[in-house]
């Protein structure tokens, strides 16, 4: 996060704040919501000795799309599985300082990482749909749960997922196709679907239009934009217009540190470091 010795010496309008609370961004949107989703402070990993993540402090908040860039290599991926702990997975990770929902660390040893993750849904970079119906990819999940019971229960909750995520017309007639049937715009709109059918607070995505056509892309986007008035978003993006149009705040990454956090129009149009702006820029990356 920012601090005396990660700013570089640039006078900067707009009244941006010199030494901003740990965690929060440089300025805030003032027309976004501000109620706390994910607090991180002290956050580090390490893959065996090497160490990915250094010091990470930063809020993510509620009904916001936050969008994380950097170049690559410069942990934005390992940072967001560390919300979910998805890094759990991976041999030889070890992690310390807190990430918190509701004043609890996520990575307390009584954590039930099953509710976590249900709480916490995760869109990969490669859509990856179940060897199953477009209508079992999204009511498997909330039937293991014991979310919905009857057939009618499932019904509805399918119809509203696939509503949610902007696929609906385009599947009612095929419900019992296979999910790897879909385009591959598609298939990322279903494993969506997939996700906020568990009814999450979070929703993470990595890259979710890496794979993808522009057209398909540009309705992912649109789904996010909507998306957002019922989850918290947190997306890693290569792609600077795309950060720029889809999300209300955008952490800077830079060899493993949060080099800038602000709200995404002042990111883009006012950074308020030189690594910042050369990276929006271009100069390196």
């Amino acid at each position: 996060m920012l601090n005396e010795q990660t700013v570089e010496s640039r006078d900067k309008p707009h009244g941006v704040q010199r030494q901003p609370a740990p965690g929060g961004p440089v300025s805030r949107n003032e027309k976004a919501n501000h109620e706390l989703s994910i607090r991180v402070r002290d956050l580090n990993l390490w893959y065996g000795d090497n160490q990915a993540l250094k010091n990470i402090d930063i809020d993510i908040y509620q009904r916001n799309v936050t969008a994380l860039i950097g170049p690559s290599g410069c942990g934005k991926s390992t940072f967001l599985r560390c919300l979910n702990r998805m890094n759990d997975l991976i041999k030889g990770v070890r992690v310390s300082g807190r990430v918190e929902m509701d004043g609890r660390d996520v990575n307390d040893a009584r954590m039930d990482e099953v509710a976590l993750r249900r709480r916490v849904g995760m869109v990969f970079q490669k859509p990856n749909p179940f060897p199953k119906s477009i209508y079992e990819n999204v009511a498997y999940a909330p039937r293991m749960h014991d979310l919905v019971g009857r057939k009618a229960e499932q019904d509805e909750l399918v119809e509203r997922a696939l509503t949610d995520a902007g696929l609906w017309n385009e599947v009612k007639d095929k419900l019992q196709q296979p999910g790897t049937s879909l385009s591959g715009g598609q298939q990322q709109r279903l494993c969506i679907a997939r996700a906020i059918a568990v009814q999450p607070e979070v929703i993470l995505m990595d890259e979710p239009t890496s794979a993808l056509d522009p057209i398909s892309t540009a309705t992912i986007e649109d789904l996010m934009d909507k998306l957002k008035q019922q989850f918290t978003i947190v997306t890693v993006t290569h792609n600077m217009q795309q950060a720029a149009r889809v999300a209300d705040y955008t952490a800077f990454f830079h060899l493993g540190e949060v080099i800038e956090y602000n709200d995404t129009q002042m990111m883009f149009s006012n950074p308020y470091t030189k690594k910042a702006e050369d990276y929006i820029t271009g100069r390196y990356g």
